[in-house]
């Protein structure tokens, strides 16, 4: 089965069709469909419109008890009906993006087992390692264009999920419809079930992976390997997007496949996308530009150290030496600074590490660790990056600290989800009298303080993916390179903000997310073919491409 256009080529009958979620338009079959396809009786007599079966949707949505059995529900109707599910998401995305994915997917996933009803996408377990060709085989899709793949491993803020990871890589695939108009019939979310050291997920009766603890190493990279070249025999040319692997695999896995097939790891590229994108929107609020800031990064993950290398790529692009560059960085992890005599340093944290002579008359003279706050007395940061995981980090000392040498700090609390925020946007506008510049890695609502309302953007990666995504289909890109992440990146801050509030936002609002996902596409799509990673076209060519690869949901005909 695969859509051509509006429609879809299918010999499958009755009751076959109701059961395919990409083909199923429920009481929107007309009588003409119904006796052509044999589904006279299957269905209630009278004929909807796809608007009125929105309406009823809509109005089960809204009475469910709690927010994880609305994210229930929609899952149901996703395996139901594909198009009723990405038309409802379409009219009511801002109210149902949280729901679908952060931050109440976080919760989904812990209870993935418990809530899981239908197959969708291909668990890989380690054990069936041999038959990875037979399984991709077994996927409904045969024109599959992106992937997302996830072992589960790290989960957001909330650790290893083992096999409920497969509900990340659901909800991203689900954004790259909902916001970038990908079609879903060409995607496909796949869990490498590589075991867990979730204890309780292991006693749990319920629980639906391979009940073991993760395989590691060799063994772990062999793994993954297979399924990487079963992937790039069965589809040569897709989009294949690493999620939520630690951060000792996340790195290695991107530099070992980004030259052999079109790659990324969303946690690392992805995010660092997004997070400059939306400090480069801050900045131009400030008026000050990125090479005169000193950054702070909580947290040295690889989201954090992605981030980092993105912006440090940024000033040397505007001339600024590499370690001046650098100098501008700062990493606090759960033991306080990076510097180059901590031990245990990763190979993409060490890129980050201050020199010690530098830095230790910083240190606590008990511990003799280098705290959080020694930091910002010592470096006195202009921004504050929260990747940490861990909530309530910016304290008002700190915050206040911050805020009695800069005017406007920059201050981004990144972790998901929302309950794992180092702080609330309430308290980092309260403690610095409104002047911080604050955007969230999980939704909040705008903040009302002394008459005035602050937006409060969502530094999400749903702004930088699903346009990333269509830009590589519509260009035909073969791989992606650090130069379409940063022209993502551009993008996103250059794009025009339509707001009518007195507080200007940092992102767009998520109504406009279509079109971002569009001007982004072009952006990278450009530069793709700058690089000769793409073949060029007329830009009037490129931008038909874009359109005709933006899928709106609407039922076509049955060919």
């Amino acid at each position: 089965m695969r859509r051509v256009g509006s429609g879809v080529k299918t010999n499958r009958l009755g009751r076959d069709i109701l059961e395919n979620p990409l083909l199923n338009k429920g009481t929107a079959f007309t009588m003409q469909e119904r006796r052509k396809y044999g589904l006279l009786g299957l269905l209630p007599p009278h004929v909807e419109s796809l608007e009125q079966q929105v309406r009823r949707a809509y109005e089960a949505f809204l009475v469910k008890p709690d927010d994880l059995e609305r994210h229930i529900y929609l899952r149901n109707l996703q395996d139901t009906n594909e198009t009723l599910f990405y038309r409802l998401i379409d009219e009511h995305l801002t109210e149902m993006m949280p729901i679908i994915y952060t931050p109440v997917v976080g919760a989904a996933c812990q209870q993935f087992s418990e809530i899981y009803r239908r197959p969708r996408g291909l668990f890989i377990p380690y054990p069936e390692r041999d038959h990875i060709d037979e399984m991709l085989g077994n996927a409904m899709m045969d024109d599959v264009r992106i992937i997302v793949v996830t072992d589960g491993e790290r989960i957001l803020g909330l650790g290893d999920q083992g096999a409920g990871g497969m509900g990340i890589a659901i909800g991203k695939l689900s954004l790259y419809t909902a916001c970038g108009g990908i079609d879903p019939s060409c995607t496909l979310p796949v869990l490498l079930d590589a075991g867990t050291n979730n204890e309780d997920a292991l006693q749990d009766p319920l629980y639906i992976g391979w009940r073991n603890t993760r395989i590691e190493g060799h063994a772990f990279d062999e793994f993954v390997d297979l399924f990487v070249q079963a992937v790039r025999r069965r589809w040569p040319n897709v989009l294949l997007q690493f999620e939520d692997f630690a951060k000792t695999t996340a790195s290695p896995l991107l530099e070992r496949y980004r030259d052999q097939l079109c790659t990324f790891n969303d946690d690392i590229q992805g995010t660092a996308a997004v997070v400059a994108g939306t400090l480069f929107s801050a900045l131009k609020q400030t008026g000050v530009r990125l090479g005169s800031q000193n950054i702070l990064f909580v947290g040295a993950g690889s989201a954090a150290c992605g981030i980092a290398e993105q912006l440090v790529a940024t000033m040397m692009e505007n001339g600024m030496h590499e370690d001046e560059a650098r100098g501008r960085i700062f990493m606090s992890g759960r033991r306080g600074l990076l510097h180059d005599r901590r031990e245990g340093l990763l190979p993409f944290q060490r890129r980050h590490a201050k020199p010690h002579d530098r830095v230790r008359d910083w240190a606590d003279p008990d511990s003799g660790e280098i705290t959080l706050m020694s930091v910002v007395r010592h470096a006195r940061p202009t921004v504050l990056m929260g990747v940490s995981g861990h909530p309530g980090l910016f304290t008002r000392e700190l915050v206040t600290e911050v805020a009695g040498y800069c005017e406007r700090p920059v201050i981004f609390p990144l972790s998901n989800p929302t309950s794992r925020a180092e702080a609330t946007p309430a308290d980092l506008l309260q403690w610095t009298g409104g002047r911080a510049l604050v955007a969230t890695g999980s939704p909040f609502p705008p903040v009302e303080l002394d008459g005035v309302s602050y937006p409060i953007s969502q530094s999400n990666n749903s702004y930088i993916f699903p346009g990333l995504g269509l830009g590589v289909l519509a260009s035909g890109a073969r791989r992606i390179s650090d130069g379409m992440l940063m022209a993502a990146s551009v993008a996103l801050g250059d794009y025009p903000r339509r707001s009518s509030c007195a507080v200007e936002p940092l992102l767009p609002s998520l109504d406009e997310i279509r079109p971002v996902s569009r001007y982004i596409a072009r952006a990278v799509a450009l530069q793709a073919q700058r690089e000769g990673l793409a073949d060029d076209m007329p830009a009037t060519v490129l931008d038909e491409q874009i359109l005709s690869h933006s899928w709106r949901p609407v039922y076509g005909e049955l060919e």
